[in-house]
């Protein structure tokens, strides 16, 4: 085991100006504010403009980061951006936001674990620092899935938004209470097709057929992966806090990715922590997938609840599909 501590030292986020409300929506498709309220808990999410990419929105989120933070873009020494929205299939979303912080000669590289992206990334950073190669990671999650939304299927497009949240994942100082405790992920490709962008890869090339079709959207089976996200988030959640000797009554906040309300309630119900101590904000910004809990997260730091030296967990699931939690002192 590595006597390296690792922490989050920073977190910031951003999200595009443009609001689309759930009345802008009735005018889209066949579709109510009641009906989205009461199965989302959703009213209003952030849309980007035409012009706007991945790597924009993720510059604006390190941004107010590195103000934050006394660390510089010169003290990085990788880069991992989680997105399943990158600018381009190739080069990475991390490569060009690297070029945009300028910050020469470090790995840099995306990851696609869907609405878990930013706990992997933190995984991933978390075993850099620990084993040396890396000293002060970038972690970002990112998505703009309003580009890729079906604005005709009246299922999924109340669903997303659009925005960025990025964390400094550094080490530890000695004496500091600060500290990523733990980390769990895991997947199960057998569910992959219930949650799925199903045109512009190798396996159906971009055609005028696949535009045709809609397959360069998002598709998704909505009631089989709401029934096992409940599962795998509460499983996560569960996991965590046993394998390190905690409850939820010892959890300060718990963030969750803000998928749905009721698999939110059912999380926090399944480890016994109280409504209060949940942080939610998807009523402002929907399902922003891998930028979701770093979004709730620097939102909540920003507006004082969450204050050094909380005790956290964040879960989430998403397309793989994946899951997975952290459990960390603030």
């Amino acid at each position: 085991m590595s006597d390296i501590r690792v922490k989050i030292d920073e977190i910031a986020m951003a999200v595009p100006d443009n609001v689309l409300t759930n009345q802008d929506l009735e005018k889209i498709v066949n579709t109510t504010d009641e009906w989205i309220r009461t199965r989302t808990g959703m009213v209003e999410r952030r849309k980007s403009d035409d012009h706007t990419a991945a790597s924009d929105i993720a510059l604006k989120a390190c941004e107010k980061l590195f103000k934050r933070s006394s660390l510089r873009t010169r003290d990085i020494d990788l880069i991992i951006v989680a997105t399943v929205t990158p600018d381009h299939a190739f080069p990475s979303t991390a490569c060009i936001l690297q070029h945009k912080l300028g910050i020469p000669n470090c790995p840099a590289f995306d990851i696609s674990a869907g609405c878990t992206g930013f706990i992997y990334g933190i995984t991933i950073a978390k075993q850099f620092i620990e084993n040396g190669s890396a000293t002060n990671a970038l972690v970002v999650g990112v998505e703009l899935l309003t580009k890729i939304t079906n604005w005709t299927d009246r299922n999924t497009c109340v669903l997303f938004g659009d925005g960025a949240g990025a964390a400094l994942v550094t080490p530890a100082h000695k004496g500091e209470i600060s500290e990523i405790i733990d980390t769990y992920i895991s997947s199960d490709g057998k569910y992959g097709n219930l949650l799925i962008q199903q045109g512009g890869g190798s396996r159906n090339p971009t055609s005028k057929e696949t535009v045709e079709k809609n397959m360069h959207t998002l598709y998704m089976e909505g009631n089989r992966v709401f029934k096992i996200a409940v599962k795998s988030m509460g499983e996560a959640a569960v996991r965590i806090l046993e394998r390190n000797g905690f409850t939820g009554d010892n959890i300060d906040w718990l963030i969750p990715h803000q998928a749905n309300l009721r698999i939110i309630d059912a999380t926090a119900k399944r480890i016994h922590i109280l409504p209060q101590k949940v942080i939610i904000n998807i009523e402002k910004y929907g399902n922003t997938s891998s930028a979701s809990i770093p979004l709730a997260f620097a939102e909540a730091v920003e507006d004082g609840r969450i204050r050094r030296g909380d005790l956290i967990v964040l879960d989430a699931f998403g397309a793989g599909l994946t899951w997975g939690s952290v459990l960390l002192r603030y």
